[in-house]
């Protein structure tokens, strides 16, 4: 088994107008004009952050699944993260993760404990701000 980098670098660039363009081997435009006329349909900070959390978690079922082993067929998280003014922070962050599996109940429990032990990202956020989510399940179709 190969060790996770402990170093990641990335590079960003933006121009006046608020276009950004972030690089970590595959570019990927972003959204950072202040106060935009129309929505954009790239992704902001936040929608980063949240994206990286989210991405945290749907890599750590993939561990699991090799390492338990774990049997799903698919998984998708939806997360919410909460925000207030002053000061700028995010106060919270939910999620909830669906698998489609046959795994029985204390086989998702155990995932989840492993999701929230052992995610880098998760345990970073989780250490400022409350973290919280659920796990539902679904039987493969057929």
């Amino acid at each position: 088994m190969t060790a996770a980098p402990l170093t990641y670098t990335v590079s960003a660039s933006a121009d006046a107008d608020g276009g950004m363009l972030l690089a970590a081997g595959d570019d990927l435009a972003l959204e950072t004009r202040w106060q935009p006329d129309a929505p954009s349909t790239h992704p902001g900070p936040a929608e980063l952050l949240a994206g990286a959390f989210a991405a945290c978690l749907l890599k750590n079922v993939a561990r699991s699944g090799a390492m338990l082993p774990f049997a799903y067929e698919s998984v998708r998280v939806e997360v919410t993260m909460h925000r207030q003014d002053a000061p700028p922070r995010f106060t919270a962050i939910e999620y909830t993760l669906h698998l489609v599996t046959t795994e029985p109940a204390h086989r998702i429990e155990l995932l989840h404990r492993n999701l929230q032990k052992f995610g880098t990202v998760y345990n970073t956020l989780a250490a400022v701000c409350e973290v919280s989510g659920t796990v539902t399940t679904t039987p493969p179709a057929g």
